[in-house]
């Protein structure tokens, strides 16, 4: 498959995006690379070999989420621009 003028403009159209002439040559250069590369890809024998899944045989190692409280309330009030009483103030963000 090759890349033509017509391909790139279909996937500007669909991503909202505008090309020069310079920028649509070289986005085409770099697609018509990108096909090249996958058929390169498409030539490795791949009998017999099992599709790879996951990158390791790790499941879901997490960590245990500990909570540390670095900072009161007032300190964290202290350089608001606006506050009242415990809470900060914020401009209203609701329109009709």
């Amino acid at each position: 498959m090759e890349i033509d003028d017509k391909t790139v403009d279909k996937i500007a159209s669909l991503s909202k995006l505008s090309f020069s002439g310079e920028q649509k040559e070289a986005i085409k250069n770099d697609m018509n690379k990108m096909l090249d590369f996958i058929g390169k890809l498409e030539e490795v024998d791949t009998e017999g070999i099992a599709p790879l899944i996951h990158m390791t045989d790790d499941v879901n190692v997490l960590r245990a989420d500990d909570t540390v409280s670095d900072i009161t309330q007032k300190e964290a009030l202290k350089n608001a621009p606006k506050k009242d009483s415990t809470y900060f103030k914020i401009p209203k963000v609701l329109t009709r």
